[in-house]
């Protein structure tokens, strides 16, 4: 049987987690390690491991999200601006096999980002 990833123990609630939003499809939550003033992950519930793996079916659960980070940003007191990052695979800096958004700011950013 195969383990669950800490995304999945985070939605199942036996890690704590700083949660900010939680719905019906997604969880966003303050990084452990974050790279900026404010630094939070947007994952939807349903794992999928990367961007890779989306199916056609996933296209109204990232719609939502991409719906609710602007909320979220603003909720969090971003309205000077923020990033979204999504990282993909080894080479792409992905350390979770579980599709999520970087949610970024409180600080310049500047690019190339790295």
């Amino acid at each position: 049987m195969k383990e669950k990833s800490i995304f999945k123990k985070i939605i199942a609630k036996e890690i704590p987690a700083n949660i900010h939003l939680e719905d019906d499809f997604c969880l966003a939550f303050d990084d452990i390690n974050p790279q900026a003033p404010t630094h939070v992950l947007v994952i939807p519930k349903k794992e999928i491991p990367s961007l890779n793996e989306l199916t056609e079916e996933d296209h109204q659960l990232l719609g939502h999200i991409w719906l609710v980070i602007p909320g979220l940003a603003n909720q969090l007191g971003l309205e000077n601006g923020y990033r979204v990052v999504v990282n993909c695979g080894d080479e792409g800096g992905q350390e979770v096999p579980h599709l999520h958004y970087h949610v970024l700011g409180g600080r310049q950013m500047t690019w190339p980002p790295g």
